[in-house]
């Protein structure tokens, strides 16, 4: 077929441009026809199955149409031991400042004009302390350079923030006396410290988290967090379609579990008045480090304590310094210096070695390659042992170590150095023992070579005050549960007894020389109080730094440790200062004698109230959590925490064992025994029941044999002796 043939062909069919519209306009019809019904299967689909790629459209609806509001649980409120609040929840406010023109309400403008920067500016300054050249940048730095807003609002820093209730509403009083807008407030919930610096490194303070909650940074809020936070609650309600709460539509409401509160053993009178003592002091000698601690002898409780440099947990004044991060009441290893011969001589007396009267030339010994001296070279010539402990002689308590030879790092080991006190607070030191060097043993019988913590000095202190029964430093009196009224009493814990009752009285009455020997008494009439007789011991150590020990005047760390009255302790105070720039014999005096002269004058109601409140919860239980692969000292402070009695078997890192299963529940103050990965050490369990050694035995997997009824007054195998496979007689009495 020809080209011309083809074309007309073609020409016949009518394919011409305006039959090709037709076609086109077809076949968009049909299409759109088909798109039409495979929407409404679709529709239908969606419609009957009420889901869109696995996605419920009535949940959907529901959740546009609920609310969800968060209940925040009340933090538990931090008491002394009568009841008056030490820390407790509280409302505090943030201000800003809204730069934004479109902030406006009809015709007010409720944003901060640039003509009343100023006025704004003098409030800041008058009621917050912000420097007015200061708010005057912050509020400029928002616009732009032609005068308009660069941001919607601005902030004005720390000083802006944990506002009081009173300071905001003296702030909304000042700017409705100027008649200016611009300045608001966001609320907080914040944490108040009503008495400022109070026991500020015991007790701790918060911080707010991410998520606005508030949560323990230091002290007791930061150890007893999870008992004082508690759990919010939350509240789920139906809204309209713009967005606000129905009245009456409350969908599911799960009430807030308020935190637990604590009651410290601490007096608020004691130690507010240690507070203002130790400002006096401080600010005389300028030390680089001061601590107080005040302490119950007959049951370990720390009615006062405090150091310096402090800050104050509300306002957070005093944090920026660099030592004010650390407690050091358990954070801080230290030698202890001449305050440790308390212990030498006890160990002496109880070992049958200490003979009163036996006389001695002072001034130097030989020890090895070491030469010791006396602090005063030997001045006073021939001692007595008894001068020796008074007078702070080196010389004296090296003889007395050498004759107790093997038997000195037992009791060092009774007295509970190098172990630590289980108390809970964050960042605990365990201190360290000297080593078996002849010349560190030595050493360490006058305080130095040895590392300890305050807190072990105190649990010792305790056994010389207490007739040798050496409590566990104790700082919580009870938990208290609002939400079920129920209360864990804490009561005394006796951990141990390194010496006989006869020791420590006779240990006390050589004491009482320190400050009554006119001859030979190294704090000759420095603390009193009037009407009692002091059992004292002051302390001059040398610092060691790098491996050497530094020089210089006042290059030391001096202390004393006092028991009043002396025949039958009520007290125990033990002071310490490290490098003040001014120091004088007496100074800690200015602390020390009218604390306890006023402890002594409270002495008969806290004694009162400390027993009725122990007697009137004692039924409480505790129910046992698993502390098994825990490490030794969490695990421990947990349990007391908790109520427990923890004792620790063995100086291993990690619990492997444990008396009570985990869920049980047993007495509050039970003890706990805790067995861990280390070598197993017999604990002191003289005062034990029989039923807490056997459980002890049946834990180590040894035979034990009683004779006698009552509690454990002798053991065959020795406290903090190896243990092995030895069987264990136990004495009841």
């Amino acid at each position: 077929m020809s080209f011309k043939k083809l074309k007309r062909k073609i020409r016949k069919k009518n394919l011409t441009p305006m039959n090709n519209r037709k076609k086109v306009g077809v076949i968009l019809f049909a299409t759109s026809i088909g798109l039409f019904f495979l929407f409404a299967v679709r529709m239908i689909y969606v419609v009957a199955g009420g889901h869109v790629a696995g996605t419920s459209l009535k949940e959907k609806t529901q959740e546009l149409y609920k609310g969800e509001e968060v209940v925040s649980a009340k933090r538990g409120t931090i008491y002394d031991r009568n009841g008056e609040v030490i820390a407790e929840d509280a409302t505090s406010y943030s201000i800003y400042a809204v730069l934004s023109e479109s902030y406006v309400s009809g015709d007010t403008k409720l944003y901060a004009q640039e003509k009343h920067f100023n006025k704004l500016a003098s409030i800041l300054n008058q009621y917050l302390g912000i420097k007015k050249k200061t708010a005057l940048k912050t509020l400029k730095g928002g616009l732009n350079s032609d005068g308009t807003s660069k941001y919607y609002q601005v902030e004005f820093g720390s000083k802006g923030k944990n506002i009081s209730e009173d300071t905001k509403q003296n702030i909304d009083e000042a700017m409705k006396k100027a008649k200016i807008k611009g300045l608001y407030f966001t609320e907080h919930t914040s944490r108040m410290y009503p008495n400022g610096n109070f026991a500020s490194h015991f007790i701790g303070y918060t911080q707010a988290d991410k998520k606005e909650e508030l949560v323990g940074m230091m002290g007791v809020e930061a150890a007893y967090d999870d008992v004082l936070k508690g759990t919010d609650g939350k509240i789920v309600y139906q809204k309209d379609k713009n967005q606000r709460p129905i009245p009456g539509s409350v969908a599911e409401e799960k009430k807030a579990v308020d935190g637990e509160d604590i009651y410290t053993t601490l007096d608020a009178g004691l130690q507010s008045y240690l507070e203002t003592l130790m400002d006096k002091v401080n600010s005389e000698a300028e030390p680089a480090e001061l601590t107080a601690t005040l302490m119950q002898a007959k049951t370990g409780d720390i009615l006062a304590m405090s150091q310096r440099p402090t800050f104050n947990p509300e306002t957070k004044e005093g944090l920026g310094e660099s030592d004010a991060w650390r407690n050091f009441l358990v954070e801080d290893t230290y030698e202890p210096g001449s305050t440790m011969k308390v212990f030498t001589t006890s160990a002496a007396v109880n070992e049958g070695v200490f003979n009163e009267n036996e006389s001695y030339v002072s001034g130097k010994i030989k020890v090895a390659d070491a030469t010791i001296n006396d602090w005063d070279f030997g001045k006073k010539g021939v001692l007595t042992m008894r001068q020796a402990l008074s007078w702070s002689s080196n010389v004296g308590m090296v003889k007395l170590e050498e004759k107790l030879g093997d038997k000195w790092p037992e009791y060092v080991n009774r007295f509970g150095f190098g172990k630590s006190t289980y108390s809970g607070l964050p960042g605990e030191a365990t201190g360290s023992l000297p080593t078996s060097n002849i010349v560190d043993q030595a050493m360490s019988s006058y305080g130095q070579a040895i590392g300890v913590t305050n807190f072990q000095m105190m649990r010792g202190f305790t056994a010389v005050a207490n007739d040798g029964k050496m409590l566990q430093p104790h700082y919580i009196s009870k938990v208290a549960n609002p939400n079920t009224n129920k209360e864990i009493v804490t009561k005394p814990e006796v951990v141990g007894e390194p010496i006989t009752a006869e020791t420590a009285q006779k240990v006390r009455e050589y004491m009482r020389d320190t400050v009554e020997s006119e001859n030979y008494g190294s704090a000759y009439d420095q603390y009193s109080v009037p009407g009692y007789h002091i059992s004292a011991k002051t302390g001059t150590a040398q610092i060691a730094e790098n491996g050497t020990y530094l020089t210089g005047d006042t290059n030391y760390i001096y202390s004393i440790a006092l028991m009043v009255p002396s025949e039958d302790p009520e007290y125990i105070l033990y002071i310490t200062m490290k490098q003040p720039q001014h120091y004088s014999a007496g100074i800690l005096g200015e602390i020390a004698n009218p604390l306890l002269t006023r402890a002594m004058d409270f002495q008969s109601d806290s004694s009162s109230t400390e027993t009725d409140s122990a007697d009137t919860k004692s039924n409480t239980k505790v129910t046992v959590e698993d502390y098994r692969n825990l490490s030794t000292s969490k695990a421990a402070a947990d349990a007391n925490k908790r109520g427990l009695t923890a004792v620790v078997v063995g100086d291993g890192d990690k619990v492997v064992k444990q008396s009570a299963k985990p869920g049980e529940k047993v007495m509050a103050n039970e003890h706990l025994i805790l067995m861990t990965d280390g070598t197993k050490e017999m604990p002191d369990v003289r005062g034990w029941s029989k039923a807490d050694i056997l459980k002890l035995t049946n834990l180590l997997d040894i035979d034990v044999t009683f004779k006698g009824d009552g509690y454990c007054t002798k053991q065959s195998i020795a406290p903090y002796a190896e243990i092995g496979k030895k069987k264990l007689k136990i004495t009841l009495g």
